[in-house]
């Protein structure tokens, strides 16, 4: 892939897996997005779980796909997690994985439980 092609795809990966994200965490919240962030929300529950159990436990291959970019852009040294390496770039804090991986699971866990209780509620 030329330089443009790897800049290209990075600036799409940081405004698509970021919108992926919120959209995960806050797409319940309005009538036309629930079904969709349902199932955003379980294909992303899918990645980490069913992949996990091949490539670790929280894989997530938009990750991997952007880490794989971010090397060739000569990038070194990132953290494991998307969400570490964004709070990184914005605020110039790593915070601790255990941390971060906690926060980002009982949001995540959250959300799927707010997604499926309007799903379910809007059947009815």
């Amino acid at each position: 892939m030329t330089d443009l092609g790897l800049h290209l795809a990075n600036c799409f990966f940081y405004t698509f897996h970021t919108i992926l994200i919120l959209f995960n965490l806050f797409g319940w919240l309005h009538a036309r997005t629930r079904k969709l962030n349902l199932i955003s929300l379980l294909a992303t529950f899918g990645s980490w779980v069913l992949l996990g159990f091949w490539k670790g436990w929280g894989y997530c291959f938009l990750t991997d796909w952007h880490y794989q970019v971010l090397q060739s852009l000569g990038e070194r040294g990132m953290p494991s997690s998307y969400i570490a390496f964004l709070v990184q770039k914005i605020t110039g804090w790593l915070p601790d994985a255990w941390l971060v991986n906690t926060v980002t699971l009982g949001l995540a866990l959250l959300a799927l439980a707010c997604s499926i209780w309007v799903n379910v509620r809007s059947k009815k």
